[in-house]
């Protein structure tokens, strides 16, 4: 595809050294990926073109640069090629620990997500971490390669010679999976006619952040191309993407291709409208689990912070009363002396099981931190109070914790007074806590 005209450039400044190594530099070479379209490739006339290609072009012309294309033949032989110094620059790759021991790096001239590919039969995958013996056809000599082999060693890595041999692996079940570019998928769903996969998943830690990689011993290098690069802006860099992904229909009417447009039209529709309600579960697990104690399962604090906060308006709106209950495990700290953590955290599980079964559907129930809860009790006056609180005394009195035995809990309790801010509440339950404490614990005492 025939680039467009080159957008108008911002100033660069060079520094003097930098002005007198570009005047005795003459050409660059450059090492690409021959075979990663739509990123980049090397067409059939041998010119390079892609994203990364309009890319970096617009970069050197900006900063007085002239590249010069490197043949080779695969990935491999262009990582070769920059290894042994044949070429200076490689056009568009992410930094990795094992490439950092030749290259420097500009800052990312493009960003894109990495997605999970599999057979639309395949379940949705939240988090690689819970597979096990599960196949991935991932390119070899690629980022993504290298951190899955490191981060999911339970995962049976096959390497192919290219994107396309991944994905077709994973479409005649000779593989489960493949991670890809979220924009080599969709081109693919586009130009190939992948009906039988799917986008099941995504690692966002492993979103591709591409960059102009420089040999070492060229830093005035790296550090001009670096200029160039924070010249782009977001908007040059989403038109030239679309240049090279959008569908373009050129004379006539062909109505075999319209129909395969809508079809992959639809399917992209489709991946969107699946991938969205993944996404929507999985910001709703999120949003739970920030509110959530990690070890209980119970509301953390700030959840409760919230809470209190919540009827504290609505005390002040309707005059509805309600009360807060803080209760502290006495003796704590030599269940896990003397039993160790482990089974200190099974009593606090079981703690919370047992305000869970032993308090209304609309009392909030949560970890307020360490061995102290709260129970916040809507609709409820001190003496309510008072006794859920004595009840609960008696049932956790009453309650054989395995291995550890019996154990009690010291409770205070505190109702809202008009005028009280969520802090007053809590002081004086802490207070009444207190007392209860010195008082030989085991004990209610309210405030």
């Amino acid at each position: 595809m025939p680039g467009r005209p080159l957008l108008a450039a911002p100033a660069v400044v060079l520094s003097p050294e930098e002005q007198a190594y570009l005047a005795r530099l003459g050409s660059v070479r450059m090492c690409v990926d021959p075979d990663w379209v739509p990123f980049e490739r090397i067409n059939q006339e041998g010119r390079h073109e892609g994203i990364a290609a309009d890319l970096v072009q617009l970069v050197a012309a900006r900063v007085g640069l002239r590249l010069e294309l490197y043949p080779v033949h695969n990935w491999e032989e262009s990582l070769a090629a920059s290894r042994a110094g044949r070429c200076q620059i490689m056009s568009f790759l992410n930094q990795t620990p094992e490439r950092d021991a030749w290259l420097d790096f500009t800052q990312p001239i493009f960003s894109d997500p990495n997605v999970i590919i599999t057979r639309e039969e395949h379940d949705f995958i939240p988090d690689l971490s819970r597979l096990r013996g599960q196949r991935v056809a991932l390119p070899r000599g690629t980022m993504v390669a290298e951190r899955v082999r490191r981060d999911y060693p339970e995962l049976q890595v096959l390497p192919t010679a290219s994107e396309e041999e991944s994905v077709a692996l994973v479409s005649r079940r000779e593989a489960d999976m493949t991670v890809r570019s979220l924009i080599v998928a969709a081109y693919a769903i586009r130009k190939e006619g992948l009906f039988n996969l799917k986008i099941a998943g995504q690692i966002p830690e492993y979103t591709n952040q591409l960059r102009i990689g420089v040999l070492k011993e060229e830093p005035l290098l790296r550090s001009i191309l670096d200029k160039g690069v924070a010249t782009l802006t977001q908007a040059e860099r989403d038109e030239i993407a679309s240049r090279h992904v959008v569908v373009q229909v050129q004379r006539g009417i062909d109505y075999r291709l319209v129909w395969q447009v809508l079809g992959g039209a639809l399917l992209v529709l489709a991946l969107v409208y699946y991938w969205n309600r993944k996404l929507r579960r999985l910001n709703r697990e999120l949003a739970r689990l920030s509110v959530t104690d990690r070890l209980t399962g119970l509301y953390n604090r700030l959840k409760l912070d919230e809470a209190l906060e919540g009827e504290v308006q609505r005390a002040l709106r309707f005059d509805q009363p309600f009360s807060l209950i803080i209760l502290d495990l006495d003796h704590f700290k030599g269940v896990n002396d003397d039993y160790g953590h482990q089974l200190g955290d099974q009593v606090l599980i079981h703690l919370a099981r047992l305000l869970q079964d032993n308090t209304r559907e609309t009392d909030v129930v949560g970890r307020w931190g360490g061995e102290e809860f709260m129970v916040i009790c809507p609709h409820t006056a001190l003496d309510g109070a008072l006794s859920l609180a004595e009840k609960l005394r008696l049932l956790l009195q009453e309650c054989a914790f395995p291995v550890v035995g019996p154990r009690t809990a010291s409770f205070g309790v505190s109702a809202y007074r008009a005028g009280d801010q969520a802090r007053d509440l809590v002081a004086r339950a802490d207070a009444a806590l207190y007392t209860a404490k010195h008082q030989g614990r085991n004990r209610v005492e309210g405030s």
